[in-house]
């Protein structure tokens, strides 16, 4: 379900998918390519939510924000997980956000960084750039390597694919 919320209707480009069951409302913005799945919500009703291209909201994860405080801002090329929670913080691109991952609020994501399924970054962290966090709480585990970064891209490009197959059978629902 697609609505607005206090005059803001949330902005979604005709390149992206969003899924029948997916709830989005408010203040949203979805860039080029971007794809929310099933059961997935993106709350946009105490702050902003913004996606960048090409990235992915995979099933049953949450997007919102702390009222009057922190938005959520999601980069380009980023894979967010299964049930992952991301709650007024900053994910910057090309990250990988693990299933089940929780990011508080005022956390700030780095650059082509992967945060492990399960993992809570609590409120106020800071995670480097191109680094692999994981536990609970969750700490830097180590830096990527240099190739590490085309497999976090490799899970963006498999969701377009998934996104472009979605809606060519749009048509037929």
């Amino acid at each position: 379900m697609i609505r607005a919320y206090r005059g803001h209707r949330p902005v979604i480009p005709a390149t992206c998918y969003v899924d029948l069951s997916a709830q989005i409302v408010g203040e949203v913005e979805l860039g080029e390519h971007a794809s929310v799945w099933m059961n997935a919500v993106l709350r946009g009703d105490v702050h902003s939510i913004r996606v960048g291209a090409n990235s992915n909201i995979q099933d049953c994860a949450v997007l919102h924000g702390m009222r009057y405080k922190y938005p959520v801002v999601v980069g380009d090329w980023v894979t967010v997980g299964h049930n992952a929670t991301i709650h007024g913080c900053v994910i910057e691109d090309a990250c990988l956000i693990g299933i089940g991952a929780r990011i508080l609020n005022n956390a700030k994501i780095g650059e082509g960084s992967i945060v492990a399924a399960g993992a809570v970054i609590p409120e106020n962290t800071v995670v480097p750039a191109q680094t692999l966090w994981a536990g609970v709480p969750g700490r830097e585990r180590r830096r990527l390597e240099p190739g590490e970064r085309e497999n976090i891209l490799q899970y963006a490009r498999n969701y377009l694919d998934y996104t472009a197959a979605y809606l060519a059978e749009r048509e037929s629902w």
